[in-house]
């Protein structure tokens, strides 16, 4: 149960992500918001380990893994899903497309991490993905447009990068595997964000630079330790389908904050993933 409440934090900071990269993109180009975010986070992520007294790097025999989790979920995910946005994709419409992504991070558990969750749980799971998937082709009528193919690529990133560290923080806390993977990242995050921000003209605004902050602290970093630490104690698998709970509390945020209409379709959607959430916890590993 402490696995699954600490998942639940990490999605309760996850669930702000596309309404904020929507604010900050309004004054900051898609690519600089999704690279810039990374060297904040990787600043904020070195001050920490060196406050904590912690290496500066991982250990050399797991570079190969945090290196796996930068490109998926530092690079990969904050990318695709941006311009995903702004390729046309509404931030309701991203919300429930990202119900897939507990499906996808079960899959790469069983690859990866050598769980095996029981035939209940993969009932309710695919009960979600084909929710979602309804939905969405529903929405395009009757295909993927490309908006859906980039949120694609963005939950194949999510779900390989949180399986690799739900599986380095069964034995490394959940705040120093995020910080490794960012600090990892930083040669490339660094030079590319001073590149962007003098080629790329910027138009920064109040809600602008909030959304980048929020995307850039909370995101790519805060939210990542309670989410690690909770796929480690509950189980890659199970604990990563609280993750049906971003797409109810993203459509709350994008009504609260962006005052985007919540059509029929959308709420239920969004509800059918919530109703299989509840599903797949009574399903143990």
């Amino acid at each position: 149960m402490r696995g699954t409440l600490l998942a639940g934090l990490g999605v309760l900071a996850f669930s702000g992500t596309f309404p904020a990269t929507a604010f900050a993109m309004r004054g900051f180009d898609p690519y600089l918001v999704a690279i810039g975010r990374a060297s904040v986070a990787a600043l904020a992520a070195a001050l920490c380990l060196m406050a904590a007294g912690a290496p500066l790097l991982p250990p050399r025999s797991q570079l190969k893994s945090y290196a796996v989790i930068a490109l998926s979920v530092v690079f990969g995910f904050p990318l695709f899903s941006g311009l995903a946005l702004n390729a046309g994709a509404s931030v309701s419409h991203a919300a429930v497309v990202v119900g897939l992504l507990p499906a996808a991070t079960a899959v790469c558990a069983v690859l990866r991490a050598g769980e095996r969750p029981r035939t209940a749980f993969w009932v309710a799971s695919t009960g979600g993905a084909v929710s979602v998937t309804i939905f969405t082709v529903s929405r395009g009528g009757g295909s993927l447009a490309v908006a859906d193919l980039l949120m694609v690529a963005a939950l194949v990133c999510a779900a390989v990068g949180y399986t690799e560290g739900g599986r380095l923080a069964r034995h490394t806390p959940g705040w120093r595997v995020i910080s490794y993977a960012l600090v990892v990242a930083a040669p490339v995050a660094v030079p590319l964000t001073v590149l962007l921000s003098m080629t790329i003209a910027q138009r920064p605004t109040a809600e602008a630079v909030a959304g980048f902050a929020y995307v850039s602290l909370v995101s790519m970093f805060l939210g990542f330790i309670p989410w690690y630490a909770g796929l480690a104690m509950g189980g890659i698998a199970r604990a990563g389908q609280t993750q049906l709970l971003q797409p109810p509390l993203s459509l709350l945020w994008a009504w609260l904050l962006l005052d985007e209409r919540l059509e029929v379709a959308t709420v239920a959607g969004a509800l059918a993933v919530l109703v299989c959430v509840a599903a797949t916890q009574r399903a143990r590993s």
